[in-house]
């Protein structure tokens, strides 16, 4: 039985050797990544940044959206698809986070134990682990690895993780694996792979950087 964590660790230099260290956009904070990040969920990177800039040019302040009338706030992030669903959860969020520290800072959760902080995230309905773990690397510089899509169906393929294990479940598993210096660049670098490569139909498997250390070609020849 081969080692995941060595696994990991290989497909990570791999992914760093084809496609470099990469660079996230320029950070967020805290409570703008939460927003921007539950305005992601079921579309595109672009879609979600229209919605964002939308609501942020009607409404410039987090306590404005959080006050503003329902239908104001869905009108804005039309385009990030979704919009009667998320509107009433980022709402329903800055109103609990609101209730709860007084304010709609997010900055004190740098100062926990990083499965605090999640836990204090995720109690929030619409805040998932992805979610959580997405504001946790990149606006507070936590040791989280969001598991997205492509990480979920490519970390099935290459065989880090149970074929039946859930999206949920993926999370502390992969955790586990990489070690929590490599989770920026292996997070960004896998995503890439999945957009470019290993799409979920007709994976582009002849031109993979990965596909010596990969399974799914076993089961497509």
């Amino acid at each position: 039985m081969k080692n995941l964590k060595i696994q990991a660790l290989k497909i990570h230099a791999a992914l760093l050797q084809a496609f470099g260290e990469p660079i996230w956009r320029t950070p967020l904070p805290a409570i703008d990544e939460l927003v921007s990040t539950i305005l992601s969920q079921n579309t595109n990177d672009v879609n979600r940044d229209r919605g964002f800039n939308a609501l942020r040019a009607k409404l410039p302040t987090w306590e404005a959206v959080r006050d503003a009338k329902a239908e104001d706030v869905i009108d804005a992030i039309r385009p990030a698809g979704l919009a009667n669903q998320k509107g009433p959860r980022i709402q329903q969020v800055l109103r609990a986070i609101t209730a709860e520290r007084g304010s709609l800072n997010l900055d004190f959760l740098a100062g926990l134990p990083v499965e605090e902080a999640r836990a204090w995230l995720t109690k929030f309905n619409g805040v998932g682990p992805k979610t959580a773990a997405i504001v946790l690397c990149f606006s507070l510089n936590m040791p989280a690895f969001p598991v997205d899509t492509h990480i979920y169906r490519i970390s099935g393929r290459t065989g880090l993780r149970p074929e039946k294990m859930t999206v949920e479940q993926a999370h502390p598993h992969l955790e586990s694996l990489f070690p929590p210096e490599t989770y920026y660049a292996a997070h960004l670098n896998l995503i890439r792979l999945g957009r470019e490569v290993c799409h979920a139909r007709k994976p582009a498997c002849p031109k993979c950087p990965i596909i010596k250390l990969c399974e799914y070609k076993e089961k497509t020849k």
